[in-house]
């Protein structure tokens, strides 16, 4: 990537699988147009319903799209519940489900993070993330599993982990009953969709009103993502999981305090947080800084993000440039 006319390696992107960039997905941005429409109107196209087909044959069940990760969580979340539920989220999940949450009238009960142990007996809906974002751990899912519904927000990990890249779910042999994926990071495009059974589609589609209101996802993204789901393949998986070993590993070895598992790859910095990503962005590495409020004070961190297509130089570029941000 360029930045005020310098080179600097990309630790930052969500681009996970390299795709964004990738020939084949940027030249099916050529073909269709917006849909000019919300979907129910006169919104719906033909690049639509091949996308939910195709990702609903990968996922097993029925998915509905939406324009953003985002829009998919408050329809989701400020739809199912209803007045007198009890639904469960973990302190970190994303501010996309806290606010799909609020939209609700059920009564919500916050657990500090991975405390499964704390599920009320009375929950009706528990929402955790299969990967989070900012400390890169992936919860044990059978511990949150019970008599509830069970929402797993796999947007970090879907087409980067688990069988065919369905997420940390399918990796630990769980079936949530709703499932959120997002298309704007491994597979590089933009937009998201839920996953669920049948009767969750239909009721998303009456009822949802970020799906309701909203204008279609345009075609070009949907036949980008189309060309994307095709090319996250296992070789590409095998790629991104190397690299993040090998970071992992050498910044482990020159002394960082490294958080999570999988490429999401955080170190914790405290004070020297914005010093560090300061050094590093001098050596050419690009990593800003993460601070209160996105992380609690005194949990102030650099944050790296690997890809698949980083060298195992550049990957070694980066545990150097670390190590002299450290000392």
């Amino acid at each position: 990537m360029r930045l005020d006319g310098r080179e600097l390696v990309n630790f930052s992107s969500n681009d996970y699988l390299g795709l964004a960039w990738h020939p084949e997905v940027r030249a099916a941005y050529g073909e269709g147009g917006g849909a000019g429409s919300a979907r129910l109107i006169s919104g719906n196209r033909p690049a639509h319903d091949l996308l939910e087909a195709a990702l609903a044959e990968k996922l097993g069940r029925p998915v509905l799209l939406f324009s953003s990760g985002y829009h998919a969580n408050l329809a989701l979340l400020g739809t199912v519940p209803e007045a007198g539920d009890v639904v469960v989220s973990d302190a970190l999940n994303h501010a996309s489900i806290i606010d799909g949450l609020r939209l609700s009238k059920a009564r919500r009960v916050v657990l500090p993070h991975d405390h499964p142990s704390q599920i009320p007996a009375d929950a009706r809906l528990v929402v955790v993330e299969g990967l989070y974002s900012m400390d890169g751990d992936t919860p044990d899912l059978c511990r949150w599993t019970g008599d509830h519904w069970l929402a797993v927000d796999e947007a970090h990990a879907l087409g980067a982990l688990g069988p065919q890249g369905r997420g940390v779910a399918a990796m630990q042999g769980v079936e949530p009953d709703f499932m959120v994926g997002t298309l704007g990071k491994a597979l590089g495009v933009a937009g998201a969709f839920v996953a669920g059974p049948a009767a969750l589609r239909e009721l998303l589609i009456s009822q949802g009103r970020a799906f309701i209101y909203t204008t279609g996802m345009p075609e070009p993204v949907a036949l980008a993502a189309l060309v994307a789901l095709r090319l996250a393949d296992d070789e590409r998986r095998e790629r991104l999981a190397q690299n993040a070993r090998r970071l992992r590993q050498g910044l482990q070895q020159v002394g960082a305090r490294v958080l999570g598992a999988h490429h999401v790859v955080p170190i914790v910095t405290r004070e020297r947080t914005m010093a560090a990503a300061a050094r590093l962005l001098k050596e050419g590495i690009y990593a800003p800084g993460i601070r209160f409020p996105t992380v609690p004070q005194g949990q102030e961190r650099v944050r790296f993000t690997v890809c698949s297509e980083h060298s195992p130089e550049q990957v070694d570029r980066c545990i150097d440039a670390v190590a002299t941000a450290l000392r």
